[in-house]
């Protein structure tokens, strides 16, 4: 374990000893929120992102160390373990040279070199292999009854046998694995019965590049065409240059043997060093275009779980539809549904007078604040004739992005909420509840749906599950949930809690009324000191008797912010309320063994205001009127977008036309762009230039560069 520390301590470029805190915090069962928020002093003031990769590669290592046990327990058992073999499965670094040491000893199917090897032509494979000068006579292993009839079977037979040799040598695997990287060419071809259909992929019918430079997306596009049999992609090096480098290692000479050892190196590499290096490659390639693809999906969630919030705002939502109809739900200021109709506002001119009749009057008995418009089918059309009525003129009118809310509309979870309404009326709420609190209503859905990503589907499922869970759970954190208003699945994202202890509160909540303070949480079934140390900060009581429990000041942390109090010769509520007496504190008094510097000063910033919420103010956004489809588009007009989803490769805006446009990465700026998150978020407002409009297509070119 700690051999493992020591070497996560150099990749990450920190002390060992920031890892062994860390480690020995993952141990007690603390929480990557918990570490990075509470227990600065104990790691060193790490971030999440450094916490979490101390995690994850803990995991790996650990994965690590327990195939080395098993490959270890199998060479063992078969009496196939010497000292020096031990040694360097010990030393090994990495799984790929932990496998090629395994490699010649795995138990494997009767290859053609075992065959061989039973016919009893191991000798002169051997003799072959010296390339001394020596006779090799192979007639002497003719023999009738294992099937040797001639001379040239005794050397195709022997050449089998070292040709596996080479193929299972660590050192030529190694050179030639690293060859791979460095001159693999990745060739695409199409499939020509497939071509017409697998028209999306025709930049790839014929494509070529270096595989070292190929980028992630573009590798799982092609990919993807290959899964769907609309092309054929290969992935090898020249293969003159490969051979020779084989060749140079293992040819010596220009005798009859070392003919033979030329025309086995030249069947190891084509039968078998060649397809399992290429099959190497392409997990290696694959396994870093997931983890950029991850990245780019948690990046892009994590900005639209952050997006600025309404607030307890009271709210007109409306799903829009044409035939159907717009479905219109009221709610109060807590996400409570008041009243439910549907209105016709785009069909006819006598429904749209009863349409504007509804609202207006709706407006008025539930003195909504603002209305929330689900940007669907009929979303601009909605957006103009609500926009067109006579409402008060400090009602906020925006746009929803409604994804996902058909599905939350159809889960257990609106079901459990909304027994007694049909999906029409649950997907209404989820769209106005989204403009109140985005996280609270988003963390309802599974991150995958709500089409913030790219290549999710093709994507290593495992990693991407973990990677957005880990997203969620730390805009959850960091926001900070009200325990007396929190859905069970916003809470069961809170450290330390999970399903089980949210569905535990929300009963002991409806049961027992709203909780006081924080220390009626141990009065929840299951939930004990550990997990009350890991999730108490994170949650707030409003108007609770302790002004502290309305903050991310952590229980344990209370007596420190007493005695500042009681030093100050004043209340809590002093120190909160007056700026004067806090900036008369000095930090230094109150350091100890366990509590320095980063935690007072957090403690502080916390008191000037109790339970911030970090995220940004809400911002109202509205499209260019009269610009409602893509037909109402030319080029070089400019207009006002939201970024919708940003990728590896560029940035898609909606609009307001129902077809998202696309900035590519070469249009982002009027400068060279590594990285498209460099310039643009998720649910950013930005002022784009129309490019190009591809109706037939469905795309639109868009830039945010000067003429």
């Amino acid at each position: 374990m700690k051999v493992n520390q020591e070497i996560i301590a150099q990749e990450l470029q920190i002390k060992p000893g920031q890892v062994s805190a860390v480690a020995a915090l993952f141990d007690d069962g603390a929480t990557v929120p918990f570490i990075a928020r509470y227990r600065k002093e104990a790691t060193g003031l790490l971030d999440e992102t450094k916490i979490t990769a101390i995690r994850d590669r803990l995991s790996q290592l650990a994965e690590l160390d327990k195939r080395r046990e098993a490959i270890i327990t199998s060479l063992t058992e078969r009496a196939l373990l010497d000292k020096k073999l031990h040694q360097e499965i010990l030393t090994a670094a990495n799984l790929t040279t932990l496998e090629d040491l395994y490699l010649p000893h795995r138990p494997k199917r009767r290859t053609r070199s075992i065959i061989a090897k039973e016919k009893g032509l191991e000798p002169l494979a051997r003799a072959i292999f010296k390339q001394d000068n020596s006779p090799l006579s192979p007639e002497k292993f003719i023999n009738q009854e294992q099937e040797v009839l001639d001379a040239e079977e005794a050397l195709a037979g022997a050449r089998d046998i070292i040709a596996e040799w080479i193929s299972e040598d660590g050192t030529a695997r190694a050179g030639l694995r690293n060859f791979f990287g460095r001159k693999a060419l990745i060739n695409s071809r199409v499939v020509k019965k497939n071509q017409e259909s697998g028209a999306k992929f025709r930049d790839y019918f014929d494509w070529q590049e270096p595989t070292a430079k190929i980028p992630g997306h573009r590798l799982l596009a092609m990919l993807r065409g290959e899964n769907e049999k609309i092309l054929t992609l290969a992935l090898r090096p020249p293969e003159e240059e490969a051979l020779d480098l084989l060749r140079q290692k293992y040819v010596r000479g220009d005798n009859l043997a070392a003919r033979q050892v030329y025309l086995a190196v030249t069947d190891s590499y084509k039968r078998l060093l060649a397809p399992s290096l290429e099959n190497e490659l392409r997990a290696n390639l694959k396994e870093q275009a997931d983890r950029e693809a991850i990245k780019v999906f948690a990046e892009n969630l994590r900005e639209l779980l952050l997006a600025s919030p309404l607030g307890r705002k009271r709210v007109m939502a409306l799903d829009p539809g044409f035939r159907t109809g717009a479905k219109l739900v009221c709610l109060d200021a807590q996400g409570k549904l008041l009243h439910f109709t549907t209105i016709y506002p785009t069909l006819s001119a006598g429904q749209s007078r009863e349409a504007e009749k509804t609202v207006t009057e709706l407006c008025k008995k539930y003195q909504i604040e603002a209305i929330a418009i689900g940007n669907g089918t009929a979303g601009r059309e909605t957006e103009s004739f609500v926009r067109a009525l006579n409402l008060a003129p400090d009602i906020i009118i925006t746009m929803v992005d409604e994804s996902g809310a058909s599905i939350y509309s159809a889960s257990e979870t609106a079901r459990t909420e909304f027994p007694d309404h049909d999906l029409t009326v649950r997907g209404s709420v989820s769209i106005g509840r989204r403009l109140q609190d985005p996280l609270a209503e988003l963390v309802k859905l599974d991150p995958k749906v709500i089409g913030v990503g790219q290549y999710q589907h093709d994507v290593n499922q495992t990693a991407l599950k973990k990677s957005l869970d880990d997203t969620v759970i730390s805009c959850v954190n960091k926001v900070g949930v009200e325990l007396n208003t929190a859905s069970a699945e916003l809470l069961s994202h809170v450290s330390g809690l999970g399903p089980v202890l949210a569905k535990n509160i929300i009963k002991f909540r409806n049961e027992n009324g709203p909780f006081t303070d924080r220390k009626k949480l141990l009065k929840i079934p299951r939930l004990g000191g550990k997990a009350f140390e890991q999730c108490a900060g994170f949650l707030r009581i409003q108007g609770a008797a302790n002004p502290l429990d309305a903050s991310a000041v952590h229980p344990e942390q209370y007596r420190i912010v007493e005695q500042m109090a009681k030093d100050c010769d004043c209340q809590v509520n002093d120190l909160i309320s007056q700026t004067e007496t806090r900036e008369k504190i000095e930090l230094n008094r109150y350091v100890t063994e366990t509590v320095g510097l980063p935690t007072l000063t957090d403690i502080i910033t916390e008191l000037a205001k109790p339970g911030r919420d970090p995220r940004a103010g809400f911002s109202q956004f509205s499209f260019a009127e009269g610009i409602n489809s893509i037909d109402d588009l030319h080029p070089g007009m400019r207009i006002p977008g939201l970024v919708t989803n940003v990728t590896k490769f560029g940035a898609f805006v909606d609009i307001g036309v129902h077809q998202d446009g696309l900035i590519h990465i070469s249009q982002l700026a009027d400068r060279f762009v590594k990285d498209p998150a460099e310039v643009v978020k998720v649910r950013q407002q930005v002022m784009v230039r129309v490019l190009e409009i591809d109706p037939l297509r469905k795309r639109i070119a868009l830039s945010l560069r000067k003429d």
